[in-house]
């Protein structure tokens, strides 16, 4: 009782967020996508054979039919798929799990880099009614796992600054994020270098025995983590949707210079190109314009505050990542934060959070408005969206700040409550397609007439058809 009242207002924030991510999620998403059933089969295989479907015994990377797959939240899917089979229970209930612990975990996570509860607060509220995050709670994604391992694990290596015994804590969930989505892979090495380089003095200064702990967890699980991403298949994921692979990248290097001499009035076949030509039309520059152009567009309006994620299983057409009103709280938060904030190093903690979270998304095709691959600054932005609401109640005073609150609360009741009914009632229609709607009906109607045939002929023209009636045959 003493825990609800001192609590009660985060305690009702956590309700909400659970409802929120787990109200009729059965039906909505409206199917189980191609991505989602080869979550379950693949958990399903180890529940029954302790190997992934392709006979891999207990993989540190899943081999799956185009792509390995990490591991975390497939072996998080066994026990739920144990109680609710292959269903969209027993395939997203780890994701709305996880989702409303990385609420939990920003609560932590905004309270110790501020000081302050009501930041804390609001940023729990934000992210419980945020779309980006309610979108990936509710689908068999990853992500939603990696960032309550990240958040988790910033909360508690900050907290092992004053009490040592949570470093080990603390350097387990960060290291182990690349076994959850690939990004990771590259942003949690940055990460573990930045914190060690502006934190080194308290690190060192903790108890020995402490401080040994952390280490060997790092050496440890890291160990674990590099032999899994050099050796167990990590890095094939990488090399297919890396931009430095892209085969369109040669023939628009080609026609550049191709150009370039039509320009010069030279004409034929076969014409070598000029020193210019190569300094200026070449793989490198390609790749850095197309690295920057990915970059600076995951912070553009379009994709934060208008449009969002092109694809329909990311994002709601029409809809940004967040909402509309967030976008001048965001811009005060940021004035307020750097400019009046006291604490270096977490003001460049969380400066690192976004820029640095943007750059594993800018090396891959498309990365500039994929809200999975970009997925790792939202935590930063959060945090500054609620720096904005209670700095600006501080910042006008007394006598007008009382109104900075509701006002804002009201906004995001009425943005959540318009992005809540086109949830429910306009993307079921609008996303069918993309989560591939029909094929489990399909594959009942199979499963009711099989015996009374030889053979079923299943098209593969539109999708793979293979997953789909091994995981809803539970074959």
């Amino acid at each position: 009782m003493k825990f609800l009242k001192k609590h009660w207002v985060f305690a009702i924030i956590l309700i909400f967020a659970a409802l929120v991510r787990l109200w009729r999620l059965s039906g909505i998403p409206v199917s189980l996508f191609g991505d989602e059933l080869d979550v379950g089969y693949h958990a399903y295989s180890i529940l029954k054979t302790a190997r992934d479907y392709s006979g891999n015994f207990l993989p540190l990377h899943f081999q799956s039919l185009a792509e390995w797959r990490t591991p975390l939240y497939l072996y998080s899917a066994v026990p739920t798929v144990a109680l609710f089979g292959i269903s969209p229970l027993g395939v997203r209930l780890p994701a709305v799990i996880f989702g409303v612990l990385g609420v939990w975990g920003m609560f932590l996570l905004a309270r110790q880099l501020s000081g302050s509860r009501k930041v804390a607060l609001v940023a729990a509220l934000v992210a419980a009614a945020s779309p980006w995050h309610i979108q990936y709670s509710r689908g068999g994604f990853e992500v939603t796992m990696l960032l309550a391992f990240l958040v988790f694990g910033l909360y508690f290596f900050l907290k092992s600054l004053k009490d040592g015994r949570y470093l080990w804590v603390g350097a387990s969930l960060l290291v182990l994020t690349p076994l959850i989505y690939s990004t990771a892979k590259v942003f949690t090495l940055f990460l573990l270098v930045f914190l060690f380089a502006f934190w080194r003095k308290e690190l060192f200064a903790l108890d020995r025995r402490h401080l040994l702990k952390g280490v060997l967890a790092l050496l440890v699980l890291g160990s674990v983590v590099t032999y899994a991403t050099l050796f167990s298949g990590g890095g094939q994921r990488f090399s297919y949707i890396s931009v430095f692979t892209d085969p369109t990248i040669e023939p628009e290097v080609g026609v550049a210079r191709l150009r370039d001499a039509r320009m010069r009035g030279e004409k034929g076949e076969g014409l070598s190109p000029t020193f210019v030509d190569r300094v200026l039309h070449n793989k490198f520059v390609f790749w850095a314009d197309r690295v920057s152009d990915n970059y600076v567009q995951a912070f553009s309006t379009d994709f934060l505050f208008t449009k969002g994620d092109p694809n329909p299983r990311h994002s709601m057409n029409g809809m940004g990542q967040f909402y509309k009103m967030d976008f001048p709280v965001l811009l005060i938060g940021v004035v307020l934060f750097f400019t009046l904030a006291k604490g270096r190093k977490k003001k460049l903690l969380v400066l690192f959070l976004i820029l640095a979270g943007a750059f594993p998304a800018a090396l891959t095709r498309d990365g500039g408005n994929h809200a999975t691959r970009l997925i790792l600054i939202l935590p930063g932005f959060i945090f500054l969206i609620s720096w904005g609401v209670v700095g600006l109640v501080q910042a006008v005073g007394k006598k007008y700040g009382r109104f900075v609150l509701p006002v804002y609360l009201l906004g995001l009741f009425v943005s959540f409550c318009f992005y809540w009914h086109n949830y429910l009632f306009h993307y079921p229609w609008d996303s069918e397609r993309w989560w591939h709607a029909g094929w489990g009906e399909a594959v009942a109607s199979v499963k009711e007439k099989d015996a009374d045939f030889s053979r079923v002929f299943i098209s593969m023209a539109d999708e793979p058809a293979w997953i789909f009636f091994a995981a809803w045959y539970e074959y």
